[in-house]
């Protein structure tokens, strides 16, 4: 049995459901209440010393961080989400890792609630997750080819990474009307299969 032990609003959780769902694949999904402090649980502690999720149990494995994970299944179960070629595989990472890198890692709960916390009441979730979401969301859509897709005409690792953090934008109220190419991807893998079924509001609480 596939396990996925994971919080249902995590982005990075989000992106290996997705890819999951890609590979055609059963799993049974573990909740980690990251709001109730259960990553930092000893029995968590053990899957994953980092206190994070996804942890993934996968093929006598338990794999950690979310875009080795995607990786990981891309590789073993052929999902096509890296191009054949190097410079491709360069963009395609370089957008990927924009997103999950530069985004996601300044706005992880924990970074952002500890922002808060020492900031005298000088910043709140939303202007902080505002601050960081907006802007670097600009800069993916000017990284964006002008398709259906971030990359090419095939869902990539730049779209599993991409779909999640914009649910994080819509959550925060971070306005995507100057980002048509990033509204347009959204749009077309809106009724993707494995997209949809990896939803937040499609997932255990």
């Amino acid at each position: 049995m596939i396990r996925l032990f994971d919080y249902w609003r995590s982005t990075a959780s989000y992106r290996v459901r997705i890819a999951l769902g890609l590979a055609g694949l059963e799993w049974e999904s573990v909740p980690v209440n990251l709001v109730d402090g259960t990553q930092r649980g000893d029995e968590h502690l053990e899957r994953n010393p980092q206190g994070l999720v996804p942890v993934l149990e996968i093929d006598g494995l338990r794999l950690t961080q979310s875009l080795a994970i995607v990786e990981y299944l891309d590789e073993t179960r052929g999902l096509g989400l890296l191009p054949e070629d190097a410079a491709g595989r360069a963009r395609v990472r370089g957008l990927a890792q924009a997103i999950a890198m530069e985004i996601h890692a300044v706005c992880n709960l924990r970074v952002a609630k500890h922002a808060v916390a020492h900031s005298d009441g000088g910043i709140t979730m939303e202007s902080w997750m505002q601050a960081f979401i907006g802007p670097g969301l600009a800069a993916v859509e000017e990284m964006l080819d002008a398709g259906d897709t971030c990359f090419g005409k095939e869902v990539t690792l730049a779209d599993v990474c991409l779909i999640p953090q914009l649910y994080n934008a819509h959550r925060w109220g971070v306005a995507l009307d100057d980002l048509p190419k990033i509204r347009r991807v959204e749009a077309a893998l809106a009724d993707h299969p494995a997209f949809a079924a990896a939803h937040p509001d499609r997932v255990a609480q």
